[in-house]
């Protein structure tokens, strides 16, 4: 086995993914690449389904081709079954005579003795097995498992999709009805910041197909159109993964591969093709097909098949607008503000990629994971519970105001004007590098460290440009909850070590995937909650996983190598946690030098500090713990049991809780008796109101959003140390809320007389 050769790389697989006209040519041409590279006799794949725990072979290169879609395996039966069953590769020499071997009559695999499978999976999710089968004097070899591992870890996302459309054809059941009528004024809530004014399009999946399938076309298109319109659909979404790719290398995956996979679905087309054929107009058939493919997976129990829903209607409305535009490209989205129930964060993706202007989400709690994206994509969004806005015409005049969560439909011209005066004054990147000194000190001369937060790597470009003094926090999970597969370590690496690269000689802290509550992973299925914000999720779902753990872990030594590396885990409860995390970090040091790959061998290793159940166990914590990290967000939702995305509950959320202050201050100074490094990095970090108090009580570092560098600089530059204290201490004498926000709102009415 060429075993150079095999180990191909992604880019040839999505390559090969990009020019297949089908499922079954995509999967065909699979077998053919790896039966060549490999030398093998046979090269099969079979794909799993999970509701019916029952193996299909899709795709064959050397066995009778009239077997595919035939034969069929229960998990665990025959040794194809067994390897899925078991997670492991089987490897006979002569596969007949095994027990649990399974004879198929007249596809002749018996033919062949030297049998091996592996199984496919994306993290814990079984996807299939790819086989190889040779004559017995051609028995396979350690390196040849390993080499293959490889490629079917590669071919694990292709194969995702590949099985998400296999699953799509069968009937459904009904769809709901949609809302109410029209409005001026709306009060939301801001969930990331900016403004925009542009043209209102409402994504209500019922109320687009339901257009789709009533309005008046005004003529037929003949087949030929249609094909023409698949055509040009279809370059649209390669050019726009392209931009993707370019714009957001860590979060790139292949967003818009589901939308291309149901374009080469022959089902799909053919379905169509046949309303056309029987009388129907092309747009009411492509708007009657998608109906029914996505009403199946409205009524999912599993995130990720509902997210697939928003993907065949977004190719709906694609296929149409082009159909009608006679194949010319057009952007479907660009320069208009999106109104929509709900969204994931490869939706946001998708609407960043084609420009979309602001977000504004109708109904619940905006989640943690998609504000923070939104902040990083620099994406004005506001969310709010009027439930109007979803009747709103197409194409009519929105103004978001995303500082004060305020949307204006239709405004009138005073409206406009108090807008663009304060579009005006809004800093830009330059103007905010002139106000931005070289380090942060309070007015009396202390250093202060300002670290950022980075969540996507296009954070990198304003960190970089205002000179912050490191990466507080790194939030890892966000290369995980984009895409719909876990990342493999290669892919983690890659987007890692373009993060170290980036702040040579400073601090840098990666924080363990922080998976679970609102941060959810829609293709990680195995567990449902009645309340996933206690449930399994942080360092739990690592320990738990430690073989994902392990990867993210290696790929995190590996990228930083050579810098000031630290490793923080999340939602830490117990000392006992803490050190079963660190072991996982020595094996993994012990498993690169064991292997000669570089790496660091020296990180710190601390703690996100969000739990009251660390507050009494604080001092241990601080001997064991080389840095804290104060997650102030979970920190204060878990001290004062209030749900932080639940709009009901919001006012009991209160980060000047006297609680919550003497909590802070009770850790800040177990971290100093104890040399512990500690630093903020929760949205009290960056909520000027708190900076005063939290310099009092002796917090050295703050870690925010770029966005919020120079704001926080600023207020560290307005306060003393002694007036900082000062501050912090009557505050922590306060046992009432209102007697500390009559004192937050002095030292606000001081800090404007002063100004």
């Amino acid at each position: 086995m060429d075993n150079e050769r095999l180990l191909c790389d992604i880019s040839e697989l999505n390559h090969l993914f990009r020019n297949s006209a089908s499922i079954e040519t995509l999967l065909n041409k699979a077998v053919e690449m790896v039966a060549e590279r490999t030398q093998a006799a046979v090269c099969s794949i079979y794909l799993y389904n999970p509701e019916k725990q029952e193996l299909t072979l899709r795709a064959t290169k050397g066995l009778n081709p009239d077997a595919v879609g035939r034969v069929r395996l229960k998990l665990g039966q025959g040794l194809t079954g067994l390897a899925l069953k078991e997670m492991r590769a089987i490897c006979e020499t002569d596969a007949n005579r095994n027990p649990n071997y399974k004879f198929f009559p007249g596809i002749f695999e018996e033919r062949y003795n030297a049998f091996l499978a592996v199984p496919i999976a994306r993290g814990v999710s079984k996807m299939g097995v790819l086989i190889l089968q040779r004559n017995s004097d051609q028995c396979f070899s350690e390196p040849d498992i390993k080499a293959l591992e490889t490629v079917a870890s590669q071919l694990g996302n292709i194969i995702e999709n590949a099985q998400f459309i296999m699953g799509i054809h069968e009937p459904p059941p009904e769809t709901p009805k949609s809302m109410p009528t029209e409005l001026k004024f709306v009060k939301g809530k801001m969930a990331a910041e900016g403004f925009a004014y542009a043209p209102a399009m409402v994504l209500n999946k019922h109320r687009s197909l339901s257009y789709l399938l009533h309005h008046d076309y005004g003529r037929t298109y003949t087949l030929e159109e249609l094909h023409n319109a698949v055509a040009a659909t279809e370059t649209q979404l390669e050019q726009l993964q392209e931009q993707v790719e370019s714009k957001l290398s860590d979060a790139a995956s292949l967003i818009f591969a589901a939308h291309l996979m149901i374009l080469k679905d022959q089902d799909f087309l053919g379905r169509v093709v046949r309303q056309i054929e029987a009388g129907i107009s092309a747009p009411v058939a492509i708007a009657e097909v998608a109906t029914n493919y996505m009403q199946n997976f409205l009524t999912s129990d599993s995130p990720y098949m509902r997210e697939k829903a928003n993907d065949i209607e977004d190719l709906a409305v694609r296929l149409v607008n082009n159909l009608l535009s006679k194949g010319d490209e057009i952007d479907v989205y660009r320069d208009h503000v999106i109104i929509t129930r709900g969204l994931f964060p490869s939706d946001l993706l998708k609407l960043s990629s084609e420009g979309v202007r602001a977000v504004v989400l109708v109904g619940g709690g905006v989640t943690s994971h998609i504000s923070i994206l939104a902040r990083s994509l620099a994406m004005p969004m506001v969310i709010t519970d009027n439930f109007d806005l979803l009747k709103v015409p197409d194409g009519t005049p929105l103004l978001i105001d995303a500082e004060m969560g305020n949307i204006f439909v239709d405004p009138d011209d005073h409206v406009l004007e108090t807008f663009w005066s304060r579009q005006r004054a809004r800093l830009t990147l330059s103007d905010q590098k002139k106000l931005m000194k070289p380090v942060t000190t309070t007015a009396d001369g202390s250093r202060i460290q300002l670290l950022c937060n980075i969540n996507l790597l296009t954070d990198l470009k304003v960190a970089t440009e205002l000179h912050c003094d490191g990466i507080g926090l790194y939030r890892t999970e966000f290369p995980f909850i984009i895409r719909n597969t876990f990342p493999s370590e290669a892919e983690q690496y890659v987007i890692y070590r373009k993060l170290v690269e980036s702040m040579p000689g400073k601090p840098i802290t990666f924080r363990t995937l922080d998976a679970g509550g609102d941060k959810i992973l829609s293709y990680y299925h195995d567990i449902k909650e009645q309340n996933p914000a206690m449930g399994m999720r942080s360092i739990r779902f690592s320990l738990q996983n430690k073989a994902i753990f392990a990867e993210q872990v290696r790929a995190i030594l590996r990228a930083g190598a050579g810098a000031d590396l630290r490793i923080m885990f999340p939602m830490i409860s117990s000392v006992d946690e803490f050190h079963e995390a660190r072991e996982v970090v020595r094996e993994s040091m012990a498993w690169l030098a064991a292997h000669g790959v570089e790496h660091n061998d020296q990180p710190k290793l601390g703690m996100m500090v969000e739990l009251p159940a660390v507050v009494d166990l604080v001092d241990d914590f601080a001997r064991e713990a080389d840095f804290f990290s104060v997650g102030t967000n979970d920190l204060i939702q878990f001290l004062l049991a209030v749900d932080r995305t639940n709009e009901s509950v919001a006012g009991f959320y209160l980060p000047h809780h006297p609680a919550v202050l003497r909590v802070l201050n009770r850790i800040v100074r177990a971290a100093v008796e104890n040399d512990c490094d500690l630093s903020i990095c929760g949205d009290m970090a960056h909520q000027t109101q708190y900076t005063p108090f939290l310099l009092g009580i002796g917090v050295p570092t703050f870690s925010v959003d770029p966005v919020y560098l120079l704001r926080t600089q600023q207020a560290v530059a307005a306060v003393s140390l002694s007036e900082a204290r000062e501050i912090a201490r009557e505050m922590l004498s306060k046992s009432r809320i209102s007697d500390v926000t009559a004192l937050l709102n002095q030292e606000k009415e001081r800090g404007t007389s002063d100004a």
